[in-house]
Formats: structure tokens, sequence, C-alpha cells
């Protein structure tokens, strides 16, 4: 048995009039809502009953939309964590360069105040490296002969005396620190005046005032500056401080250590003091030794000679003999 539509499905009109009809009842009411705005409140209901059904229908994509989001978003992360990182160090970088420059140009500036007070010409120098050695204690400075420097010049900072020059080239000199366990200054203590000689230790950076009698008058805290008896220091230099004063009845010597006032392993910049040495040059060891021998030998012939100890004895060499006179044949 076929199945047959009902009769008044039979005829009607075609599906082209059909669209055109219900596309003509479509756009009246759109125009009606948008004038008189009668079907808001329906598609309000309308909408508010389909919501559930939307966000269902919707929730895969949004599901994917958000794992997207998330991997996209943490790779931006550690994107932007790396330039931060990258930009962190290089600020770290620049501001420390910035606090060497400052802390640069800030002992520039003391060691500038410190060339104009002093009574003596002064010429900057920079440290190059330190010696090799590991026994010494020594530095080299980027100025020598073609500077003005020569042997036994003082060096010193913005505080005091760093060392002397003991070494020197046309374009370098050789700096023994005070340190050194083969250096030594002529020192007084401001307090009272006493003079005394510091010894450096080497490797412990401190200073030793040696060969002073236990009731020496010094104490811990004293302030030691140049004597300026030697004639290469200038008088009124700061040295180093009394930091330890053992007084031992059983020791012939007080044990006195000092601390250095200048930085002696502080510094990059440093000045060299253009003094003259004043002292005349002393005579040869070896021509001190022959007067010696030769008053000795005198002394020990004469008394011989007498059979006294040779007080009161002329000591003075004999003059050589003179010839006698020569007559002219007659």
């Amino acid at each position: 048995m076929e199945y047959s539509p009902p009769p008044l499905f039979k005829q009607g009109a075609s599906a082209r009039a059909k669209m055109v009809f219900f596309a003509l009842i479509a756009l009246v009411l759109l125009g009606v809502d948008s004038h008189m705005r009668s079907l808001a409140v329906v598609r309000q209901v309308i909408s508010t009953a389909l919501y559930p059904l939307q966000v269902v229908a919707l929730a895969p994509r949004d599901a994917l939309y958000y794992v997207g989001d998330y991997f996209t978003s943490l790779s931006d992360i550690k994107k932007e964590n790396e330039k931060l990182k990258q930009q962190q160090t290089l600020d770290a970088r620049s501001l420390q360069q910035g606090q060497q420059l400052l802390a640069e140009n800030a002992q520039l500036r003391e060691l500038l105040g410190t060339s104009e007070r002093l009574p003596v010409k002064s010429v900057l120098g920079e440290i190059l490296y330190d010696t090799r050695d590991a026994f010494t204690r020594k530095i080299v400075l980027d100025r020598g002969t073609q500077h003005g420097v020569t042997l036994g010049q003082p060096v010193i900072d913005h505080v005091g005396v760093v060392g002397q020059v003991t070494r020197v080239f046309p374009f370098s000199s050789e700096v023994t620190l005070l340190t050194d366990k083969n250096q030594a200054i002529p020192v007084q203590v401001v307090r009272n005046g006493l003079r005394s000689v510091a010894y450096g230790r080497g490797q412990s950076n401190v200073l030793d005032l040696r060969f002073m009698p236990t009731n020496a008058d010094i104490q811990k805290g004293d302030v030691l500056v140049t004597s300026g008896i030697d004639g290469i220091y200038p008088a009124g230099l700061a040295v180093a401080t009394v930091v330890q004063v053992e007084n031992k009845s059983v020791d012939s010597f007080a044990r006195i250590i000092c601390q250095p006032s200048a930085g002696i392993d502080r510094n990059r910049q440093l000045l060299i003091l253009l003094t003259e040495n004043k002292l005349e040059p002393r005579a040869p060891d070896d021509a001190k030794d022959k007067n010696a021998k030769q008053a000795g030998i005198l002394r020990h012939a004469a008394s011989r000679t007498n059979g006294t100890s040779g007080k009161g004895i002329d000591l003075q060499p004999a003059p050589p003999p003179t010839a006698p006179p020569v007559t002219a044949p007659r």
C-alpha cells in the first residue's frame, strides 16, 4: 500500500514561492522590531531559555581556546623571563661599572687634592700588575725615567705612604711596598716625637717596630709618620697606626705591631713624589776597611815600639822619605 499525502498538501505553492513568502515575513518582522521594539521581550525570553544550550554547545570550542591560550601565554612568559634575565645581567654589569667609575673618580679627586697639598712635585701613576714573586711585595707602575722617576722616590696614596721606587725603566718602575720583608722606613710617633724604624713583615701586611726597649713610650693607637731624617721621605706623611704592644719582662725588646695607614692592596692609582736624595753618598765599604786596617797596623806597631797601648800616639801615616839633595859635580 502506497503512502499518499493529505488532500491539503497535494496541491500548494511551490518551494520558491514559500521561500519568498517567509522571507517577506522575516523582513516585515525585522522592520517592525527595529522601529517599534515590540519583540525585545520575546527575544530576551528566548535567549535566556537557550543560554544553557549555547554554553553546552560552545564548551568544546572554549576548552580548545583555553588550552591554546595557556600554552601561548606560557611560551610568552618564558620568552619575557629570558629577556628580563638578560636585561638584569646587563643592568648589573652597568651598575658595577658605574660604581667602579665612581670609586675611581673619587680616588682621583682625593689624589689630586693630596698632590696640591704636598710641598714637592708628584706624578700620577697607575698600577700595571703585581710582580710574580710570591715572597716579595712589589708592584709595577706605568711611569719611568721619561716621566722624571728616579730610584728611591716615595710612593703614596691619599692617606699615606705605600712604598718606594726600587727599580726604574724608561716607561715603568718597580715599587717595593712597605709590607715587604726587606723594606724599612724611618718613622716618628706623633704623640711624643719618639723616632724609630718600621720594618715590613711580608705577607702579613703589617709593620714591626724592632729593637724598641720594653719601657719605650709607645701605646696602642699611636700614629706613626715619616720623620724626614733619611732625606728621602718628606716629614709628616702618615705611615701606620700601632695596633699591638707586648712588653714582656723576659724579653729585651718590646713587640710592637703596626697597621699601615695607606691602602697597600686597595689602590689602582698612586702618586710618585719627585723628591731628590739630599744625602751625600757614603764611602765604599772597601775604602773603609782599608783605612781601618791601616789604622790598626799603625796602632799595633806603635804599641810594640813604645810599649804602650797606643794612647797619645799620632796614628797618622808617616810622610814619604825625601831623597837627599843632589850636588852638581864641580
